[in-house]
């Protein structure tokens, strides 16, 4: 059997989200959830809405996008073939980004 799962967490930040948050955020999250990381993180800006990233990891990986406005918003996906501790990585992405409400939800 192939193990699959599959978190979303979503919030809200008092702060502008840099590119150079993103890498550092996507790659304390391999070490957070345990996993390997096989690249540097991946970056692009939309000047409409903000930055996304995206992480390899040898069993997966993550996308993360953060919007500047209307309000500043990030949400990230993570996707594995490993299990990893939910918990953790709310708790991980809120003290991260300082934010002011978190969502997440497993699947």
């Amino acid at each position: 059997m192939i193990h699959r799962q599959r978190l979303v967490v979503e919030g809200t930040c008092p702060e502008l989200i840099s590119r150079e948050q993103i890498c550092d955020y996507l790659r304390q999250l391999g070490d957070v959830t345990d996993m390997v990381v096989l690249t540097d993180p991946v970056t692009h800006e939309s000047p409409l809405y903000g930055w996304a990233g995206w992480v390899h990891w040898e069993t997966s990986g993550a996308h993360f996008y953060a919007w500047d406005r209307p309000v500043r918003f990030f949400s990230v996906d993570i996707y594995t073939c490993k299990a990893f501790d939910p918990a953790r990585v709310v708790e991980f992405t809120q003290r991260f980004f300082d934010a002011d409400q978190i969502v997440a939800r497993e699947f």
